[in-house]
């Protein structure tokens, strides 16, 4: 029997490339990470290809690499998403907006505000993205001498989320009469106090807000470890998955859907997404072309600093020429450690040949013509590897321009991807439901 989903299609932007060397590269934009005009193009450009969703990262800390590294890494300067995405709703009508809020650095009452703002101001496009912040030396800058432990940082996300959606859920869809006659703006028997006494979080609430467009805004995840997976299987309606070769994505499907039914989910309702870089050329040749001169232009310092990174030690000290020693592990983002030593392991590369690859980007690549990329694109999606995929463009704007008018096209002829979207929110669109509300059931379906 045809499959009969639709793929789904975001936009890491980070917000702009997560290729090292992209501000470089002929033709691109060197400020685009800081340049509101052009990223309000990019976000138009994304919506006239019907993209799902606007995904922004963000860093609380400069990268902790070596100044030889950092000084040419793009990344050091980018907006606050919390500022930038309210700007981008003023441009779209249609296009989801997805930004990182931090569990750890963060607190509940925040970031459930600025999202709940956020879904209104966009009418319902709003998505957060619940990571536990990896970088160690953000929690330098939240006046931490050193990082919460990774299983700590997860378990104190899972209690957060408990929280945010509790106070989204403050207010019944009908709580707001505004009786111009009576003088009753709203009524109290429609109003919940959370009084939410944890392990980590005491928050008597209500939300200041009204309840979001969406009921809550998207709930975005993308950690990979086994606490990463069980968060995302239990909260998550959109994973931001590791891209790799279609094996490995099949098995992180299939374990994080079941991981969701086990926890009463309908899996379908939990839409996986890998991160892929693709490169669009005229014909193969010419796109592998692309992506050798892209890559000539990342600098060795890089290199080594994003393999550093990676590791969470540091490589400079390592035998450039040899294999990957033995690395202990650390406190920051174990899935990524995980990966980097696992492709040492599978393919050899010399400490060099892979400080190489991931100074450039290391994972999912699909490099060639329209038709061969939308053709990896299809086996992906029908292998059940993924329901979509959040595409990383080598370069902007011209990367962004080539998906955009000649793979859309190509995705949209073989019925894969949507020629118009569904409805006006960013739930409507991916095909997730609105959540009752937890304290006011009765009102589901009021908007």
């Amino acid at each position: 029997m045809p499959d009969k989903r639709m793929m789904r299609l975001g936009a890491f932007m980070r917000p702009v490339s997560i290729h090292t060397a992209w501000w470089r590269y002929p033709g691109s934009y060197p400020d685009a990470n800081f340049n509101l005009k052009h990223i309000a193009g990019f976000a138009r450009k994304l919506e006239a290809g019907k993209f799902d969703a606007f995904f922004m990262a963000d860093h609380l800390a400069v990268l902790n690499m070596p100044m030889a590294a950092l000084k040419r890494s793009a990344t050091v300067t980018s907006f606050d998403p919390m500022a930038l995405l309210p700007a981008l709703a003023m441009v779209t009508d249609r296009l989801g907006l997805i930004a990182t809020g931090s569990t750890t650095f963060d607190s509940p009452y925040h970031v459930a505000r600025r999202f709940a703002s956020l879904d209104h101001i966009s009418e319902g496009r709003a998505a957060w993205n619940i990571v536990t912040t990896s970088n160690p030396d953000a929690a330098l800058n939240f006046g931490l001498d050193e990082h919460m432990d990774h299983d700590e940082r997860y378990s104190r996300a899972r209690e957060f989320y408990d929280v945010v959606t509790g106070l989204w859920d403050s207010w019944a869809d009908d709580a707001f009469v505004r009786d111009v006659d009576n003088g009753v703006y709203f009524n109290p028997e429609r109003l919940h106090v959370l009084d939410h006494k944890g392990k980590y979080f005491k928050v008597r609430g209500p939300l200041n807000v009204a309840r979001p467009v969406q009921g809550w805004p998207l709930i975005v995840q993308a950690g990979a470890s086994d606490a990463g997976r069980q968060l995302a299987a239990e909260t998550a309606e959109m994973v931001f998955a590791a891209g790799g070769p279609l094996a490995d994505c099949q098995r992180y499907y299939s374990d994080v859907k079941a991981r969701a039914q086990k926890a009463g989910r309908d899996p379908e309702h939990v839409k996986i997404l890998p991160g892929c870089l693709v490169v669009v050329g005229d014909t193969v040749e010419a796109a592998k072309a692309k992506r050798a001169h892209l890559d000539s232009l990342v600098h060795p310092d890089s290199g080594i600093a994003s393999l550093s990174i990676a590791l969470g030690t540091d490589a400079s000290k390592f035998d450039l020429d040899g294999l990957l020693p033995d690395i202990p592990e650390t406190n920051q983002s174990q899935s990524g450690r995980q990966r980097v030593i696992d492709r040492a392991r599978r393919d050899n590369p010399t400490v060099r040949q892979l400080a190489q690859a991931l100074g450039s980007y290391g994972g999912l690549a699909l490099v060639g013509t329209a038709k061969t990329i939308a053709d990896q694109m299809e086996e992906y999606f029908h292998q059940r590897a993924c329901d979509g995929f959040n595409i990383m463009f080598p370069y902007v704007p011209a990367g962004l321009d080539d998906f955009v008018d000649q793979v859309v096209p190509e995705l949209q002829r073989r019925g894969l991807f949507r020629k118009e979207y569904e409805g006006k929110t960013l739930r409507e669109n991916l095909g997730v439901p609105r959540p009752p509300n937890r304290f006011f059931p009765e009102t589901e379906g009021f908007q």
